[in-house]
């Protein structure tokens, strides 16, 4: 079950669990659209691709798998990115589509 964390690891901007702005790794590292962007579609800790994080229905609209029955957590993850040394990290991947990392 996702964790859908509340806020982007880089900016620590709000990001609630119906935010289309939510974007993860295959980890689940949660940063905003601007960062993922910021970052080269480039995750600082795999070296994974981004996509937009699903949205947990608010409504139980089958078998109450709901944001009610699944809360997302609460539990903030900001660590800042230094952006100088990722930078080589970006270099090296950024056009290797994630699926072939």
């Amino acid at each position: 079950m996702l964790e859908l964390r509340p806020t982007c690891e880089q900016c620590n901007k709000a990001l609630p669990p119906a935010s289309t702005e939510a974007m993860i790794c295959s980890f689940e590292c949660t940063y905003c659209r601007d960062c993922a962007e910021l970052l080269h579609n480039v995750c600082p800790n795999c070296g994974g691709g981004f996509t937009a994080r699903p949205i947990r229905p608010a409504q139980d609209w089958h078998n109450g798998n709901t944001l009610a029955n699944y809360p997302a957590t609460g539990k903030v993850t900001y660590k800042p990115v230094d952006l100088a040394q990722h930078a080589a990290l970006a270099m090296r991947l950024r056009d290797l589509p994630p699926e072939r990392r």
